[in-house]
């Protein structure tokens, strides 16, 4: 059964929609709609402003810890950290001794999201 949306919860709608508005078309994803986005494989990212009196996020805390994106190269990984640091976000680009590319981008409430290049026959995870 496949994945079809994710929805992500910020503290500031305009920090996030700066960040992710420079970072979703570059992974493939077209605005539907205000807060809404959707990927050439149908996957919907949808953003909606968390409520006042709950906890930040904590990474290493229950529930999700990050995003993680299969890059077609390496070349559009290094792209992408550029781009992104262009724009004034934090983009912390590393390449494995595996041969893995790459680079992690925290939005702006520090949902981590990672953007990688793995060599043929490489997991995403391990």
């Amino acid at each position: 059964m496949p994945l079809d949306h994710l929805t992500i919860l910020s503290r500031d709608a305009e920090a996030a929609h700066r960040f992710y508005a420079l970072l979703l078309p570059e992974l493939g994803f077209t605005a539907v709609k205000p807060g809404i986005w959707k990927s050439a494989t149908g996957l919907y990212v949808q953003f909606k402003t968390a409520k006042p009196d709950t906890r930040d996020y904590e990474r290493h805390g229950p529930g999700l810890n990050h995003l993680g994106f299969t890059a077609p190269d390496a070349a559009f990984v290094a792209r992408l950290a550029e781009t992104m640091t262009a724009g004034g976000f934090e983009a912390r680009l590393q390449h494995f001794a595996d041969g893995t590319t790459a680079v992690f981008l925290p939005d702006p409430d520090g949902l981590r999201v990672e953007v990688s290049h793995y060599p043929p026959g490489q997991p995403p995870v391990d």
